[in-house]
């Protein structure tokens, strides 16, 4: 059977929703699934090197997961870099209005990406957003 295209499209700054999207794209990539992770707005800058450690809960369950031995949100998404196929792309627009230089960023992203060039790549993808 041929690996799946999944593509994550993350944008939250909340826990939980970058828990989930962590999840999705790391079980895809061991999973044996091709992944591609564009981070934009409020997500990418809880990326950038240096961040707050944990970004703000939504609700009850981003709080209860604090206390728990839960792989954070980061862990995850560089080990499906790391231990699947997967990729990281920084949203070249967001990296520009916030002033994000790509050094500033983990070793494992890839070079900027446009939307543009991302929702192409993405045209024959199982398209998950948060």
């Amino acid at each position: 059977m041929e690996p799946s295209k999944i593509s994550v499209v993350i944008v939250s700054g909340s826990l939980e929703r970058l828990q989930m999207a962590a999840m999705v794209a790391s079980v895809g990539a061991v999973s044996g699934n091709h992944v591609h992770v564009f981070l934009s707005m409020n997500a990418l800058a809880c990326f950038k090197l240096g961040a707050e450690a944990t970004p703000p809960a939504e609700g009850a369950f981003g709080e209860l997961m604090a206390g728990k031995k839960i792989p954070s949100f980061r862990s995850l998404i560089e080990q499906a870099v790391e231990l699947g196929d997967a990729k990281v792309s920084p949203c070249s627009m967001a990296m520009d209005v916030m002033a994000i230089e790509s050094s500033a960023l983990p070793s494992y992203f890839g070079p900027p990406l446009g939307l543009t060039k991302f929702l192409h790549d993405a045209r024959d993808t199982q398209v998950f957003t948060f």
